[in-house]
């Protein structure tokens, strides 16, 4: 559980530290857009080298990104296993009824295995780069045209900040109800499916009473503080779009020619 960094914030004085939280967002959304429009090796060696260059900008640790990664390889790798056994197209290596390996699947696999890391790796140089609270002023400012139709953006950019907050509390207190059940002799990973659930319930229910508890604390804050919902807000922090938020947006746009222009030229698996 403290191998999840999803959520974190990492303090420091890095260009993508003092990025206005809107430049990131639009990015990181625009980046995660264009890993479906690349088809071939040559534009996702080009994405790939950007997702380093921009995790070397954030001044993290590269075993920082590998360490959030690690809880979810088994989640990807059985995808892109499923991938490669139930895909057929180009050459035939192993057919046995349902299940083809063939080339196009092998590809395809290792495509949606560099989606899946490329996705994980710019969203969390996001939140490690980027204060809860200014992502909750940037969501805000982004959805704000929505107001216009009566969307309660101000909700959905709170409960997006609230989530993203307690994420680490949350694996946080994890850790501590599996320790303290390890204490009292429980063994976590044995026996069968069904045991192993069992011993589920002694960590899941403490977790989801403190879940209750600590929403309704939070609630009790946010009234005494004048929190009211739907009503018009101030606020304290006032964003500010720079020239190198331009110059961030204008490097997508750049980045995103070069894909296009690999995608026509270059050698197409995808077809």
């Amino acid at each position: 559980m403290n191998k999840l960094i999803l959520g974190r914030y990492f303090p420091g004085e890095s260009l993508l530290h003092h990025l206005d939280p809107r430049a990131k967002l639009v990015s990181a959304i625009y980046f995660i857009a264009l890993l479906f429009v690349a088809n071939n090796w040559q534009g996702y060696l080009l994405l790939w080298a950007f997702t380093f260059f921009v995790m070397r900008l954030s001044d993290v640790k590269l075993k920082t990104y590998l360490r959030g990664v690690r809880p979810l390889i088994w989640l990807i790798l059985f995808t892109v296993f499923l991938q490669i056994l139930f895909t057929a197209g180009g050459t035939i290596y192993i057919d046995w009824g349902l299940i083809t390996i063939s080339k196009f699947g092998l590809i395809n696999g290792a495509f949606i295995f560099s989606r899946f890391v490329m996705i994980i790796f710019i969203s969390t140089v996001v939140t490690l780069t980027t204060k809860p609270i200014d992502l909750t002023d940037g969501i805000n400012a982004l959805l704000s045209p929505l107001k216009t139709i009566k969307v309660p953006v101000d909700e959905i950019a709170l409960m997006l900040s609230i989530s993203l907050r307690f994420i680490p509390n949350l694996l946080d207190e994890t850790q501590k109800v599996m320790d303290a059940q390890r204490a009292r002799g429980t063994t976590f990973g044995e026996g069968s499916l069904a045991q192993q659930m069992k011993k589920l319930t002694p960590i899941v229910m403490p977790l989801f009473v403190s879940s209750l508890k600590r929403a309704e604390d939070m609630a009790d804050v946010m009234e005494v503080r004048g929190y009211q919902s739907g009503k018009p807000r101030t606020s304290f922090r006032r964003l500010a779009w720079r020239k190198k938020d331009t110059l961030s947006i204008c490097g997508m746009v750049f980045l995103t020619i070069i894909v296009v222009l690999l995608r026509n030229e270059g050698v197409n698996y995808l077809n």
